[in-house]
C-alpha cells in the first residue's frame, strides 16, 4: 500500500526592493549629473502688479491691470491687488461713484454699469476696461488681505509705491522674506498704459532671467532706465 504525503507549498520567493530616491535619473545617465543639474533649479520668481482704486479716476486700475495683462499674456508668473477700502469708480457726477467691494466679480460690475448708463460707461472707457479685466481674473483682490508673498511687486505710481512700502513695514517682516518693490511712473492715459506695459515685461524679463536678483538689481534698473523713459523707484522690504 503506497503511502499518502502532504502537498508542500511553492518555496516563497522574495519581492523585488522598491528603491526610491530624490532624483530620477534617466537610463545611461550619469547620477551625479542629474543631482547637478537639480542644484540648478531656480524657482521662477513670482510678480505683484498694484494699484490704487481712486475716486475721481480709474486710470491706475487701468494701469496696473494692463501690465498684469500683458505679463500673463508672456506666461510670467504674476497677480494684481488694489489698495483702499474699496473698488472706486466713476459715476454720473464726481460726488456719486459707483463703489463696489473687493471680491466683486468683474462680470457683475459690468452688467451694473451696462443697465445704469451704457452709453456714459462707454464713451468714458469704462466699460471696455472692465471687460479687459473680467477676462484676466475674475475679481479685484485688496493688497491689505492679501497672504500670498510675491518675489517682486511693481507699482504704477509714487504714492501706490509708498503704501506698499508702509505696509509692509507695519506687517513686521516676521518672515523674513525680502521682497523688491520696483515703482514704474506711467502717466494715466490708456496710450502710456499699453507703452508701459511693454516696459515692465522688459523688466520682468531681466529679472527672470537674472542669475543672482538681488545682486544684479542695480544693473536691471540701470538698464531699464536707459531704455525706456519711465522714472524708477526701488526698495526691498521684508514679509
Amino acid at each position: 500500500m503506497a503511502s499518502s504525503s502532504t502537498p508542500q507549498p511553492p518555496p516563497q520567493v522574495p519581492a523585488p526592493i522598491q528603491v526610491s530616491s530624490q532624483y530620477q535619473v534617466a537610463p545611461n545617465q550619469d547620477p551625479s549629473s542629474s543631482m547637478s543639474s537639480a542644484a540648478k533649479y531656480k524657482p521662477r520668481p513670482l510678480f505683484c502688479v498694484k494699484g490704487i482704486n481712486v475716486l475721481t479716476e480709474y486710470q491706475l486700475q487701468n494701469r496696473s491691470m494692463e501690465a498684469h495683462n500683458v505679463l500673463m499674456k508672456a506666461g510670467y508668473r504674476v497677480i494684481s491687488y488694489g489698495t483702499g477700502s474699496a473698488v472706486r469708480l466713476p459715476g454720473p457726477s464726481i460726488d456719486k461713484p459707483n463703489i463696489y467691494a473687493f471680491g466683486t466679480p468683474y462680470e457683475d460690475m459690468y452688467n451694473d454699469l451696462k443697465s445704469k448708463n451704457q452709453q456714459l460707461y462707454t464713451q468714458n472707457g469704462l466699460l471696455q476696461m472692465i471687460d479687459r479685466n473680467r477676462k484676466i481674473k475674475r475679481a479685484p483682490e485688496k493688497w491689505q488681505e492679501s497672504k500670498t508673498m510675491a518675489d517682486v511687486v511693481i507699482t504704477c505710481e509714487e504714492r501706490c509705491f509708498d503704501a506698499v512700502c508702509e505696509d509692509l513695514l507695519v506687517r513686521g517682516g516676521d518672515v523674513n522674506r525680502s521682497v523688491h518693490i520696483i515703482n514704474v511712473e506711467i502717466k494715466d492715459n490708456h496710450e502710456e498704459a499699453l507703452i508701459a506695459g511693454r516696459a515692465i515685461l522688459d523688466l520682468a524679463n531681466a529679472i527672470e532671467t537674472a542669475d543672482d536678483v538681488d545682486g544684479d538689481m542695480e544693473k536691471i534698473l540701470r538698464v531699464q532706465q536707459e531704455q525706456h523713459p519711465h522714472a524708477l523707484l526701488h526698495s526691498v522690504a521684508f514679509y
